[in-house]
């Protein structure tokens, strides 16, 4: 059986996939600051249900928060950063672009390592080559102890072309500093930008040492229960093992997003739809990504939290609206919603756990779209009385009712998700009407129709297991290595060979990516190519690329290339969606939409195969809610997915 366990923000999800093609699920409480307690809580859970014990499961793969809440959070290990003489404050003076182009009091974030903790090499290396020699190395790492920390980030310039001088400076650093973790930015990422490169390897060091305690704390856990050593998926959508997790945390800083991206690509590639819009809204965000042609986008850098991240990661948007996503009006008197979230404990309101602030979930409890009569994962109970009494407080200061409060809050989550939508495909010339959007995580489901009909999508898929498809995805993913040099230090075949090395076996399957740009241009695209790709081949699809992005091609310039991954996976495990369905009660009941009250059909459990439905409609799904609004219609699949059409 394989294992996959996924860390949120508000929840802890486990999936057990057995060789019988048969899924089980379980959801425990994410515990902040020890989620190994969540994690080890939401296993016990999965095995009681499939009647399993520890010995049964053959891999267990893990997608973790930790690095990600980090990150926003600015938090690090106490780090050192070691740069070229002149250039110690590069990470801090960053690009000339402002955070926000017309908000001039908005400020990028602080950096990672203070003024104080940054130290000046004396060396300098060249485009061509060395220039002048290090000096003084062992001084320096005399002086870098004396600060007592935890890691150490280095960056020299042009080392990603020529890394001998950064090599230097780890010997001298691991015979002064034994124990303390060293980055080597040309080790961190290849990219030849410094300031990029520079921070992805600030970020790597300083979040590497938190990680490396929590894998470690982990993986004696697991021992202690039987589990195999977990797994570790990394931004690319790819699972690497827990040693090189805890030695490059910034390889997982999306590491839980990736899972839904995996889980979702599964549902694509056992149906019909190639191309789809993914929709994954937990308990505390919202992920969004595109797969088109069953291929997940990716990109070779993004931002996290104001900083630049330049390793592969699958193309995921991230906003703060969740199920517990808290409302409250700003001092313009606007209703606004989140980033703050209440998280699972106390969480929203209608838990009964506490919490007195109206979130998102809250909203839909006064609307009637969750209900009390049907738990929710984890075994949840809402009270209405207290989501009602949250929502009274804010509805008093905006001068509403409750009802259209709730509406609001609903109205304002989705204007987040629906913007994040539309900068992935219509502001990148993607039509999104011709992509079918899935629809997952324990809050998806209840959106999905609204969002459907703000950007044009007339299909919806809402997968059986939609409330825990990211653990899924992390069951069903395979592991992945990528090899990346500059041009001037690459050689393509290396690559590939190192790439299968650290594998460990015979891959899957492989690919390499050229990331090209006309001379005098700042940033480059990226095409695949075989290892053998002749110039003019790489110029003909960095053209075509270059047209489709920006709408015209230059026979004139000259082309150069920048980088080269050579990325390879190992084999899949496959994995066969069943429906769990079959036994689904219907009632009706009462729901708010569109600013009137309507009769709805109330479906609890699992529906089995051929099942349809009309609008309005809740499904109260095992681990997740759908909502059916009128103007929707459809039936489930045989693998238990339930397919929307708009019908209005």
């Amino acid at each position: 059986m394989r294992l996959g366990v996924d860390v949120g923000g508000t929840f802890t999800d486990a999936v057990l996939a057995g060789p019988d093609g048969r899924l089980h699920s379980a959801k425990a409480a994410t515990t902040l600051g020890e989620e190994s307690d969540g994690v080890v809580a939401a296993v016990a859970a999965v095995l009681a249900a499939a009647g399993a014990s520890a010995a049964d499961v053959e891999s267990f793969a893990h997608g973790t928060t930790v690095t990600t809440n980090a990150l926003l959070e600015g938090r690090g290990a106490r780090t050192a950063l070691l740069a070229t003489a002149g250039f110690t404050d590069l990470i801090e003076l960053g690009r000339q672009a402002r955070a926000d182009l017309y908000r001039l009091c908005a400020a990028r974030p602080a950096a990672l390592v203070p003024a104080e903790l940054r130290f000046a090499v004396d060396e300098r290396m060249g485009p061509d080559g060395p220039l002048r020699a290090p000096r003084g190395l062992d001084e320096l790492a005399e002086r870098v102890a004396r600060v007592e920390v935890e890691s150490v980030a280095v960056v020299l310039l042009h080392s990603a072309a020529h890394p001998a001088h950064e090599l230097a400076v780890a010997r001298a650093l691991r015979r002064r500093l034994a124990g303390v973790h060293v980055s080597l930015s040309h080790a961190v990422s290849a990219t030849p930008r410094e300031y990029e490169r520079g921070a992805t390897t600030e970020v790597d060091a300083a979040l590497t040492p938190l990680l490396g305690s929590y894998i470690a704390a982990l993986a004696v856990r697991a021992l202690a229960l039987g589990l195999p050593t977990p797994s570790v998926m990394q931004s690319s959508g790819g699972l690497m093992s827990a040693r090189t997790a805890s030695s490059h945390a910034a390889l997982t800083v999306l590491s839980g997003p990736a899972g839904g991206a995996r889980g979702a690509l599964l549902l694509a590639r056992q149906g019909s739809d190639r191309d789809l819009l993914c929709f994954d809204m937990g308990g505390t965000s919202c992920d969004i990504c595109v797969i088109d042609d069953l291929v997940v986008r990716e990109t070779a850098e993004r931002t996290i939290g104001g900083r630049p991240i330049s390793l592969p990661s699958l193309d995921i948007s991230t906003v703060g609206a969740g199920g517990g996503s808290i409302a409250w009006r700003d001092p313009g008197g606007a209703l606004r919603v989140g980033p703050a979230s209440a998280g699972a404990r106390p969480g929203p309101a209608a838990y009964a756990r506490g919490g007195e602030r109206p979130t998102v979930t809250d909203a839909h409890v006064v609307l009637g779209h969750l209900g009390e009569h049907h738990p929710l994962a984890g075994g949840v109970r809402l009270d209405r009385a207290r989501a009602e009494q949250a929502l009274t407080r804010l509805a008093r200061e905006l001068g509403l009712d409750v009802i259209d409060t709730a509406a609001g809050i609903l109205r304002v989550a989705d204007a987040e998700m629906v913007g994040a939508l539309r900068a992935v495909t219509v502001a990148r010339g993607i039509d999104p009407r011709r992509y079918a959007l899935v629809c997952f995580g324990g809050a998806g489901p209840l959106h999905a129709t609204a969002i459907a009909d703000a950007i044009g999508v007339r299909r919806i898929l809402c997968p059986a297991r939609a409330g825990v498809l990211s653990a899924l995805g992390l069951a069903a993913a395979a592991p992945r290595r990528d090899a990346i040099a500059s041009f001037a230090a690459a050689d393509v075949r290396r690559l590939l060979a190192r790439a299968r090395r650290e594998l460990g076996g015979e891959p899957a399957r492989e690919q390499v990516r050229y990331a090209l740009r006309y001379a005098g241009q700042s940033f480059e695209l990226t095409v695949d190519a075989a290892a053998d790709a002749s110039p003019t081949e790489l110029r003909e699809r960095f053209e075509e690329a270059h047209a489709r992005e920006y709408g015209y091609r230059d026979g004139q310039s000259d082309v150069e290339l920048v980088t080269i991954t050579a990325s390879v996976w190992g084999a899949e495990p496959q994995i066969a969606l069943r429906s769990p369905g079959g036994a689904a009660r219907r009632a009706t009941g009462r729901i708010w939409h569109g600013g009137e009250a309507l009769d709805a059909q109330i479906v609890s459990g699992e529906p089995g195969p051929g099942e349809r439905f009309r609008g309005p409609t809740i499904c109260a799904l095992a681990e997740a809610t759908l909502l059916i609004t009128p103007g929707w219609a459809g039936c489930v699949r045989a693998d238990g997915t339930i397919e929307l059409e708009c019908v209005a």
